[in-house]
């Protein structure tokens, strides 16, 4: 009994996860980008674990908080143009959304 690999097909699926994963990568670093030009930075306040090896207080948190509104009020763009780039934005996070559904179908459904 002897097992054959077909190492065409292998580095046709490898180069397949690569540019998606690199596709997925630049699409959400893109629309993110986009998100902050908009003016609507995200701010995340951390969860707080046991174990954490950094807990931001609560006067840390206000202080990003104030920088980000900060640096919205500073954006030179118009109106429209915040506009824009949050459309783009939430287009990059949709094709990200349909690269990685698209990804999950063609697992579960096959090819």
């Amino acid at each position: 009994m002897s097992v054959e690999i077909d190492w065409l097909a292998f580095l046709n699926v490898f180069i397949a996860a690569l540019l998606g994963a690199g596709a997925i990568v630049l699409f959400y670093a893109v629309g993110l980008r986009m998100l902050v030009r908009s003016g609507r930075v995200p701010v995340v306040t951390p969860a707080e674990f046991t174990d954490a090896i950094t807990v931001l207080s609560e006067k840390e948190i206000r202080k990003a908080e104030k920088q980000a509104a900060k640096a919205a009020r500073k954006n030179p763009l118009t109106e429209g143009q915040k506009t824009l780039a949050f459309v783009a934005a939430l287009g990059c996070f949709a094709l990200c959304a349909a690269a990685v559904i698209g990804g999950i179908l063609i697992i579960v459904i096959g090819h």
